[in-house]
């Protein structure tokens, strides 16, 4: 991977927001239709169900309003950076995870894009060393994506 790239996923990385919202009917729809309203669009989308609240973990075009409103909407929520991979096809898959077992990269969860631009897919990677896998991902030759190709 070349020094600009590098340096440009370093410093410009996908945010994830995890939102815990109450186990309730339509808090999703209240939270979506809230960002919808601002003319935010949810990029990729995972929910997981917990004991009492449920984890949305959702990747935006805007992060910086979508911060503004969870906070003035009481939506508690966490951010963290999160590794964004282009794929071309599904087959690109199996070389995605080659790469991180080759560089002996844990993954802790995964999940796709819902849009993406020009009709390519890409996934969603929690991972523990973003850094190396991004290395790793590049010197088989796939894009890693920075919060600028995620943005409109």
């Amino acid at each position: 991977m070349d020094a600009e790239t590098s340096t440009s996923i370093a410093s410009d990385p996908v945010k994830q927001f995890s939102v815990f919202a109450e186990s309730r009917v339509g808090r999703l729809y209240d939270l979506t239709a809230l960002l919808a309203a601002h003319n935010i669009h949810v990029v990729a989308l995972s929910t997981l169900d917990a004991t009492d609240c449920a984890i949305v973990r959702l990747i935006v075009d805007d992060p910086d309003q979508t911060r503004e409103l969870m906070v003035n909407n009481d939506f508690y929520f966490t951010e963290s950076d999160i590794l964004a991979v282009e794929l071309a096809s599904e087959a690109q898959l199996k070389v995605i995870l080659a790469a991180l077992l080759e560089a002996e990269i844990n993954i802790h969860y995964v999940y796709s894009f819902l849009l993406r631009p020009h009709g390519l897919s890409a996934l969603a990677l929690c991972i523990e060393d973003a850094d190396v896998a991004a290395s790793a991902l590049s010197k088989r030759g796939l894009k890693v994506l920075t919060q600028r190709d995620v943005s409109r």
